[in-house]
């Protein structure tokens, strides 16, 4: 049983540092900072692909570090929230619409049969990098998110789980325009 253990312990230690592995929950604001700094590092660390899903996001520096990875040769796809971010002048998608290698979408939610509202919102906030790393919760990525908000941010490295949100952005981008 202690080899057992020993064991073990070596692999998820190897595979911590060799792949990064992490399953780590931010509560924002106290963790706010820490939230940042480890969404920040994951786009910086992305070796080809970075898709994401946002509600709402008007953040320059999550913007930068996104323009960066695409300066590097990441492909990136950004699906936002029509409604939050197609007038919004403090969007951050036309803004990375201009870069090579990143494609930034709106999509608007499915429309309502009886309801004052035309569509439903486009609400996840979700990122999937390198078909490997997804990170998620209730954070837009916004200021007020990572300043001042109550929220969650998750970072869980899990292949099969990635797939599973790959397909779903997939048929997202069948309902969804260009920017």
């Amino acid at each position: 049983m202690l080899l057992f253990r020993a064991i073990l312990v070596s692999l998820l230690l190897f595979t911590h540092l060799v792949y990064g592995a992490t399953n780590t929950l931010y509560i924002l604001p106290n963790s706010a900072k820490p939230a940042l700094k480890a969404l920040l590092k994951s786009i910086d660390h992305a070796r080809f692909r970075i898709d994401g899903a946002i509600y709402s996001f008007t953040h320059k520096e999550i913007a930068k570090h996104l323009a960066a990875a695409a300066k590097r040769g990441v492909k990136i796809r950004i699906i936002a929230d029509y409604s939050s971010n197609a007038f919004n002048r403090r969007s951050q998608i036309g803004y990375l619409a201009k870069y090579q290698n990143i494609e930034t979408w709106l999509l608007k939610g499915k429309p309502y049969k009886k309801s004052h509202r035309d569509h439903a919102l486009m609400h996840m906030k979700v990122m999937v990098i390198d078909n490997r790393r997804i990170i998620f919760g209730s954070a837009n990525w916004t200021y007020s998110a990572f300043g001042k908000n109550y929220e969650i941010l998750s970072i869980v490295d899990d292949y099969a789980k990635a797939k599973l949100l790959e397909r779903g952005f997939e048929r997202m981008l069948n309902d969804a325009f260009p920017y």
